[in-house]
């Protein structure tokens, strides 16, 4: 079964809206064992839609349509199918209807705008949308079954797997040519592509039929493991014996098999142990409070955050003494470690991180260049600071590796005193 997915809207094609949708829809796509050939994007132009969803008639077996199913006058998407398959629009009852009752509970009537989402190409079956009002519909252009979904993601997400997913799904049970697909991920942070590339370089095609990648989503590399076939059995067995082929290559710097964060990695360290933590940062400016506070639940162990960007609030708030920010400045590993020791007392927790450094692109010195970062842990146990240098010049590249860093050294930490 070959794919295309379609992505309508002048928005879309001129950039002005990244094109999500067409990259999740792939992924689904792909896990249900159905290969995508090719993406498209189309603006809204009547004459070229027709002729894309015509063209993808002849090549594909399944096309996913998004966009343009709305109320208003660019909303073109149900007319160029009509036309592609060479059908009249006509009032869909079962849409209409639906909309009619999404509306009731709002206390609304359906305006002549809202009506124009009904008409449907003839012959076309609506697929309801649970969550918004503009129903989709599957059509068979040429020798191709198209699914036409709202451009809005979460419009699309519910309704590929309300209608589509299990729509297909089906299909391939009935015909005997259904496949499993399965992937594992491994997430690793503190050693760049190319050297991840170099010690996993000669895994690839020796892996029992499974597929190695990688992808790069700085700070952090994703090694990801993929099969697909009939036996699912086989195929856990051939990605577990692929993942203990990839650790033991890498294994020192992999902080996640589940596709989880490394602030989610941390919170359920600090949550297992019944353990709290505080934040004191510098140039990272609250970015790792702000990742901390992303997962839910984190108020289980996050106390606090202080960002103390001016020595001077380094000495009010942390307690960091005059001494050592005139004989060794704010970025030094002794400003980092009082940092760290003063935000744990200043808020009772378990543990406390601080970070201070020069995120650029001014700032660097010959001793210390932009990059540097000092990074303070103090703990129960201990209580320490460590110097590190990344070679990036710019300052979000900075803020992002220093934060990671630190997380990662939280990370370590945790696993090592339990």
């Amino acid at each position: 079964m070959i794919a295309e997915i379609i992505s309508t809207g002048d928005e879309v094609l001129t950039g002005t809206v990244v094109d999500a949708n067409a990259a999740w829809i792939a992924c689904r796509l792909y896990e249900t064992g159905i290969a995508v050939g090719r993406h498209v994007s189309v603006g809204d132009d009547m004459e070229r839609l027709t002729d894309v969803l015509a063209e993808a008639g002849q090549r594909a077996d399944i096309a996913v349509v998004t966009g343009g199913l709305g109320p208003t006058v660019d909303d073109i998407t149900a007319s160029a199918a009509a036309r592609a398959a060479g059908v009249e629009l006509e009032r869909n009852n079962e849409a209409m209807a639906y909309m009619e009752g999404f509306f009731k509970r709002f206390d609304r009537l359906v305006s002549d705008s809202d009506a124009k989402q009904a008409l449907l190409p003839q012959g076309a079956t609506p697929l309801l949308n649970s969550v918004g009002t503009a129903p989709g519909f599957t059509l068979k252009i040429g020798g191709c079954r198209f699914f036409f979904l709202p451009g809005v993601p979460f419009e699309m997400r519910r309704m590929m797997a309300d209608h589509v997913i299990p729509s297909l799904e089906a299909d391939a049970a009935r015909n005997g040519t259904g496949s499993f697909y399965r992937e594992k991920r491994l997430s690793l942070f503190g050693l760049p592509e190319a050297h991840v590339n170099e010690r996993l370089a000669d895994l690839t095609g020796s892996l029992d039929g499974v597929k190695l990648g990688m992808l790069a989503e700085f700070p952090v590399i994703h090694v990801k493991l993929a099969a697909s076939g009939r036996d699912c059995s086989a195929l856990e067995a051939a990605l577990s014996a692929a993942a203990d082929r990839v650790r033991e290559r890498v294994g020192d710097y992999v902080f996640s098999e589940t596709g989880q964060s490394m602030e989610e990695v941390v919170g359920e360290l600090l949550a297992r142990q019944s353990a709290t933590l505080a934040l004191a940062e510098s140039c990272t400016g609250g970015m790792i409070a702000s990742r901390i506070t992303n997962v839910a639940g984190s108020s289980r162990y996050f106390l606090c955050s202080v960002v103390t960007y001016s020595n001077d609030a380094k000495m009010r708030m942390l307690g960091v003494s005059a001494h050592t920010l005139e004989t060794c400045g704010a970025v030094c590993e002794q400003t980092a470690r009082e940092m760290a020791e003063g935000a744990r007392r200043m808020a009772n927790a378990d543990y406390a991180v601080s970070v201070t450094g020069i995120a650029g692109p001014g700032g660097g010195t010959a001793d210390k260049p932009v990059g540097t970062v000092c990074i303070g842990l103090c703990g129960p146990e201990q209580s320490f600071a460590r110097q590190y240098k990344f070679p990036f010049e710019n300052r979000m590249a900075n803020k992002r590796i220093f934060a990671e860093t630190a997380l990662n050294l939280l990370r370590k930490t945790l696993i090592s005193q339990h």
